[in-house]
Parts: structure tokens; sequence; C-alpha cells
């Protein structure tokens, strides 16, 4: 099939004009009446026939025939009815020359009345997951990988309408049916509370297709690939032969017309299944699409129930429990209560650094101090405009933020004088240190291995040194909160030249 358009291609379609002229209504009731009565294999109407047929639905007040006539003179004007003279049953001379018509519907005209049928039945985008379709493909070609030569005369055109109708409703109900997943309507439906009751159904369908996908449509894939282009070139001239040989009254496609129209289908057949240079292939984004659809259908039903779970009350089982707690003695009772009543509580994640007492592997969160975290109020009441709010003071905050520093850099400072007495001295030659102290040697040592110096200075101007052991040779640092095991590394501390003294 050629893709470029022709300047014929882009002429009027005055056809259509009866879909939109001030007389629709009538214009539409007479175009229906003569389609039906086409498909009932009745063609030639008469005027008064197709008058009573449209008279019948009552649809139309105060409709005459000569209004009919003169309709159907129109629509014949805009290419809808074909008409030849009707010379039957006359009695005299005078009544065969009077102008009688009958009137039957051009191509054009069969094909807009199939479409507003069709459209009259469309509600959402519909389509479906049929994976019958791929046994039907496979069959197809595999009939052609085995048989394209030999094909006896009508089996290749009868071949390839089996695969082409099936290939293409495959495609279309697919591309529907993901679609509809993602229209405004299927939003709206999996927000209610009836999705859930749907949801397995739904889910299952698109796995089992996303299975077969898998199972048969990579299977064609590599079928269509073990077809040779002369191979795929024979059989089309099969089928181009073949649909030469229909007889028809009228003038059909030439043979290079009907053999470019299906080498563009083998083409499409190709692609979809295959892919090319430049492009994936569809049935890659098909599957995407389905896994994707799949997910939100998850994610949905995973909404809807926690939005359930949330909208209960559980105030009266809060209350008895609160009264439990408060009747009970002991703190330890108490721990136990809690476990049984909420077990393990879900993980939240808070921004800040923990301040901890001890560095102890064993010891009890009970034991901790609380740590003090601010949350913004949930509170939906509006806060009127222009509302002014006193100017807050944090010098408080600041200060006492200041003392905190002030605390810390004298420890620092201490421990720095007290490394500065020994000069230079092993892991394994230290007295017992505290957790605070354990935890500025390591830091020493972590930032001396991370230069190639493995020196550094500190804020009040010493210079520290770390040399590094032996690797067999191991000390344990002995600390009031444990003892921790660590290579015997030597740390030398001198005070710089702009170090306070």
């Amino acid at each position: 099939m050629d893709e470029r358009i022709t300047a014929s291609a882009l002429r009027p379609v005055a056809e259509l004009n009866y879909l939109n002229a001030i007389n629709v209504a009538r214009y539409r009731a007479i175009m229906r009446y003569v389609y039906l009565q086409y498909q009932r294999l009745k063609y030639w109407l008469k005027p008064e026939e197709i008058f009573e047929g449209v008279q019948d639905w009552d649809v139309i007040d105060g409709y005459t025939l000569e209004q009919c006539v003169s309709d159907l003179e129109q629509l014949k004007s805009w290419g809808n009815l074909a008409s030849r003279h009707d010379g039957g049953r006359a009695l005299s001379l005078e009544e065969y020359m009077r102008k009688k018509s009958q009137y039957l519907l051009t191509p054009y005209a069969i094909e807009i009345e199939r479409m507003l049928e069709a459209l009259e039945k469309v509600k959402g985008y519909g389509g479906s997951l049929e994976t019958t379709y791929f046994d039907t493909i496979a069959e197809c070609i595999q009939q052609i990988r085995v048989n394209a030569d030999g094909m006896r005369e009508g089996e290749a055109l009868h071949n390839w309408e089996k695969l082409y109708v099936a290939f293409k409703t495959m495609h279309e109900n697919a591309a529907d049916f993901i679609a509809s997943m993602n229209s405004i309507q299927a939003e709206e439906m999996m927000a209610t509370d009836g999705f859930l009751a749907m949801k397995e159904n739904l889910v299952n369908y698109l796995q089992h297709f996303v299975k077969s996908l898998q199972r048969n449509a990579y299977k064609i894939e590599g079928q269509l690939q073990q077809i040779s282009p002369t191979l795929a070139e024979l059989y089309l001239s099969h089928v181009t032969a073949d649909e030469l040989r229909k007889p028809r009254l009228e003038e059909g496609k030439s043979a290079e017309e009907l053999m470019s129209e299906y080498r563009q289908g083998w083409s499409n057949l190709m692609r979809w299944f295959a892919g090319d240079a430049a492009n994936v292939s569809e049935l890659t984004l098909l599957e995407k699409a389905t896994k994707d659809t799949i997910a939100k259908v998850v994610r949905s039903a995973v909404r809807l129930q926690e939005r359930r779970r949330g909208g209960a009350s559980r105030r009266l089982d809060l209350e008895l429990v609160a009264e439990r707690f408060a009747a009970m003695d002991t703190l330890e009772e108490a721990h136990r209560f809690a476990a049984y009543a909420f077990g393990l509580f879900p993980a939240r994640h808070l921004q800040g650094e923990d301040r901890r007492e001890t560095e102890r592997a064993d010891a009890s969160t009970w034991e901790e101090p609380p740590n003090i975290r601010l949350i913004r109020t949930r509170s939906r009441r509006r806060v009127l405009k222009g509302a002014s709010e006193p100017m807050r003071s944090h010098g408080a905050k600041r200060e006492a933020h200041r003392e905190q520093v002030r605390e810390l850099l004298a420890e620092e400072q201490a421990f720095t004088e007290r490394m500065l007495g020994y000069g230079s001295i092993r892991i394994d030659e230290l007295l017992r240190v505290d957790g605070k102290e354990r935890m500025r040697l390591l830091q020493w040592i972590g930032r001396c291995s991370a230069v190639e110096s493995r020196t550094f200075v500190t804020a009040d101007g010493c210079r520290v040194s770390v040399s590094k052991p032996e690797p067999d040779d191991t000390a344990v640092l002995r600390c009031e909160d444990g003892d921790l095991s660590m290579p015997n590394y030597r740390i030398e501390v001198t005070r710089g030249e702009f170090a306070r003294g």
C-alpha cells in the first residue's frame, strides 16, 4: 500500500453533506431505510416504497411524498444514490414517459451507513485481549514457511485473508482495551469501592494475556524471521494471482497495486512482531503497556484499601487499651502488654540526628532519653488573611546551642591536651577511655587514613599523625562501655606553629 497521499484523496466528500444538512433528519431516515433494505438484498427501491417505510417509523411530522421525491433527488445529486427509469407496469405511453425512478445506494453511501451503524454501538473504547488470534497467526505463518511454493489455486489468498484478519483484529482489540484502561471513565471507576470486587479478575485477565504473549507471540517472531524475503515475495505473488482470478464486473486494482498493498501488509506484520532497525516491535510495546496496566490496577486497589482502613474509627478500642495501660503498676508489665497489643511499630523516617548517651549495642531503647520532634498540625482551620502574629524570639535556643558548642570544644581541647602530654603512643598503651574519647580516636584514625600523608591539623593547630601497624599487630582499646579489638596504630600529636599554648 502506497502511503503517499494524492490530490484526488483531498477532494471534498460530497457524499457526507446529508449528515449536516438543514433537513438532516429526513435525509438520514431515507438513507437508513434504503440501507436496511440493501441488507435484505432489496437493491432498487421506488419512491413510494421509501416514503411508506419512513412513514412507518413515525419520526418525521407532516412528511409528504413530494418532499420524499425531492429529498431523493437531492441525495442523488450528492452522490449517495443512483437512479434508473422505472418503466414497469405502465398501462399507457403517457404513464411510461412520465418521469418515474428507482433508487440504489452507491458504494460510498454503503460505507458511510456502515460507519454510522457502528458508531451508534460505540460505548467507550471496548476491545479485548484475546489470545486465540496468536494461534491463528502462528498456524498461517507455519503454512507459509512449509508450503509457500506449493500452494494450490486460491489457497494462498485464503491463507492471507485468514492471517491478516486475525492480525488486524488482535491489534485493534488490544489497542482499544489498553486505551480504555487509561481513559477518564476507567480512572473514575478505579477510585470507587466497587472496583475492589473486580480487581482480582482483571489482574488475572491481564496476567493471562501477558503469559500467552510471551509464550506464543515470540514464537511467531522467530518464525517470521526464518521466512526469507524471496519466499515472502513468492507467497505474495501467489496471493496477488489468486485475487486477480476473481471475476469482477467493475474495474479493479491492477496487479502492481495489489502487490504493493500486500507488501505493505506483510511489512506491517513484520514490524509489529519483529520491529525494524529504527524502532522496537509493537509486540514489545504491547507487553510493556499491559504490565504497566497491571501495576496501575494494583496501585489503585491498594489506595482504596488504605483509604478504607484509614477511615475506620478505632476510638473505642484505643480507649480500652488506654484504660488497661492506666491500670498497670509497673513499666515492665506495660512493655509486655504493648508487645501484645501493637506488635512491631511500622517504621517512620524522621529527619535529624539522635542524641545518644551511650554506644552500647545491647542498650535498650527504653533507657535512651526521648527525642523531641515538632510535627506540623493537620488542622483544616483556615488562618484569616491579615492576621498578625508576634515575632518569636529564639535567643534562648541560640544561647543553649552556643553553650553546647563551648562544652564540645572544651572536651575536644582537653582530649587534645591529654594526647599532647603522651606525645607518641600506641593503642595498647592507652589507659581506659570513655565513649566520646573513643569516637574522637576513631575519627582521627579515619581522617589520617583518608590522606596520603596520614596526618591532619586540628582546629587548635595541633598536628596529628597516625602510623599504620603491621597486619598481625592488633591491640584492645579499653573503654568504659566495652572493649574494642583493632589494629595497634601509633598516634603522635605535636603542637604546631599556630597552636594555642
